[in-house]
């Protein structure tokens, strides 16, 4: 199971720290994502990491805020969120993925965790 945390309401320019805890299994041989939904939005992919953290990808909207690490002996992933927006307003969800090819489209992922909410107020 993978439980995300850390959301929360933060003025525009904030950061926050995304954690996303994994139990009852260990997840260091699965890639890592982080996705989000807006309201009324489509899932949108976020940013991965590869079970190693030698390789991370991220959406074009949130390179070079945003932030995925991982540390595997905590079976957690985290994503640092920096100069927020208020477009980054959306619930947060992680997930994990056996496949080492990047799936943006989040489709067949093994595990999703429930999502934590940010709101960005302006």
């Amino acid at each position: 199971q993978l439980q995300a945390s850390g959301g929360g309401l933060v003025q525009a320019g904030g950061s926050l720290r995304l954690s996303c805890a994994a139990s009852g299994r260990t997840f260091s041989t699965y890639a890592m994502y982080w996705f989000r939904q807006a309201p009324g939005k489509e899932r949108e992919f976020v940013a991965r990491i590869s079970w190693s953290g030698s390789s991370t990808i991220y959406a074009d909207s949130v390179k070079g805020r945003f932030t995925i690490s991982r540390n595997n002996a905590k079976n957690t992933v985290y994503l640092q969120i920096n100069s927020l927006k208020p477009e980054d307003t959306a619930v947060y969800y992680c997930a994990a993925d056996r496949r080492s090819s990047v799936v943006v489209a989040g489709s067949g992922m093994d595990y999703w965790g429930k999502g934590t909410l940010v709101t960005v107020s302006s």
